[in-house]
């Protein structure tokens, strides 16, 4: 029941910045598109504790958004963003395994 309550407050929330076109992206379709669901599933992993394949899950969404976004990532970005993903997942899976050993106690 958890996931199913985290998933409707998700969408809500992404209804509410696209009807309000909150981050610019234009109209409703241009939030929806495949990208943003790949984040949108990432965001619901990361919720219900699958840290690993949600935050994999949110970096490809949002590389693929950003490259719709800007037509060409900046340079900076590109030299970051993945080693910056890596580091993250080594973070998740630390957070993960602590949690996991909290439970287990």
């Amino acid at each position: 029941m958890v996931s199913i309550g985290l998933f409707l407050i998700v969408l809500g929330a992404a209804l509410l910045i696209a009807t309000n076109d909150l981050l610019h992206f234009g109209g409703i379709r241009d939030y929806f598109t495949w990208e943003t669901a790949l984040i949108f599933v990432g965001v619901l992993l990361v919720l219900n504790l699958n840290f690993t394949g949600g935050l994999l899950m949110i970096a490809g969404g949002t590389w693929f958004l950003l490259d719709d976004y800007y037509g060409e990532i900046p340079e900076f970005i590109k030299t970051i963003y993945w080693p910056g993903v890596l580091i993250l997942l080594g973070i998740t899976f630390i957070i993960s395994s602590l949690i996991k050993r909290y439970r287990n106690k």
